[in-house]
């Protein structure tokens, strides 16, 4: 008997079973794909906290590049030479810390529960670099990244990374002009704790000034550089309990 392809109940049955079969093809492609993602993004983040301490490959002025996937474990395992979680004024060694989901920590932190609060711990040319992973809010969605600090609380290098800001307004970022102004900024002032302003109008483009405590702003990006300047003082004040007994060492 021949089927009736103008009924609506062959359209229907006809949809639900491409729904069916096109959405077991995209679970079992997605399921094999799996394994593939999460050591991506674990390249990723090892990249990415590698750059925060200046373990690149940048050569030209204007490079972000990171050390390729085929080294990065090595190199990370040679840098990285402690991964701790920190809980008020104590931190723990933990083995892989460093994939530790930032975002529900940071929330779990802020909201006054008991948190594991991830920090890297590296030594490059006889000198240790504290890392700490940032989350925080752009314009238009999420921001984050990593900022490396001495044991005076001055910074080595920072990465910042976004999921959704405008491209050559708020995206910038994650440019090596916007990253290496945080070079040598301090987040004290004095024994105060106040962090890193991105700063519209503080008349110092060329960043020359290390005692300020600010940055320059981006050109039309406003939201976003707040949501820089908030995303640094409200994580890393998390860990502030921790830094100073490192700072009094």
């Amino acid at each position: 008997m021949a089927i009736n392809t103008e009924k609506n109940s062959y359209t229907v049955i006809f949809a639900v079973l491409m729904v069916i079969v096109v959405g077991s093809l995209l679970a079992f492609v997605a399921s094999g794909l799996k394994p593939k993602i999460v050591e991506n993004e674990r390249f990723e983040k090892q990249q990415n906290i590698l750059y925060a301490m200046g373990v690149d490959e940048n050569t030209g002025e204007g490079d972000v590049t990171f050390i390729p996937t085929t080294q990065v474990e090595g190199e990370f395992s040679q840098y990285i030479t402690k991964q701790m979680v920190v809980t008020g004024s104590t931190a723990t060694e933990k083995d892989n810390a460093y994939l530790i989901d930032v975002q529900k920590a940071l929330a779990k932190a802020k909201s006054g529960e008991d948190a594991e609060l991830p920090l890297l711990i590296g030594e490059k040319d006889g000198k240790t670099f504290y890392i700490i992973p940032m989350f925080g809010k752009g314009l238009w969605d999420a921001i984050w990244g990593y900022i490396s600090l001495d044991d005076q609380m001055v910074v080595q290098g920072v990465y910042f990374d976004h999921r959704g800001e405008t491209p050559g307004l708020g995206a910038n970022i994650k440019q090596r002009f916007f990253m290496d102004d945080f070079k040598g900024e301090s987040i004290m002032d004095g024994n105060n704790y106040v962090g890193i302003t991105v700063a519209k109008g503080n008349n110092d483009p060329l960043n020359n000034d290390k005692e300020d405590n600010e940055v320059d702003a981006l050109a039309g990006a406003t939201i976003t550089g707040n949501g820089v300047s908030a995303m640094i003082k409200e994580s890393v004040k998390l860990y502030k309990p921790y830094l100073q007994t490192i700072r009094k060492n």
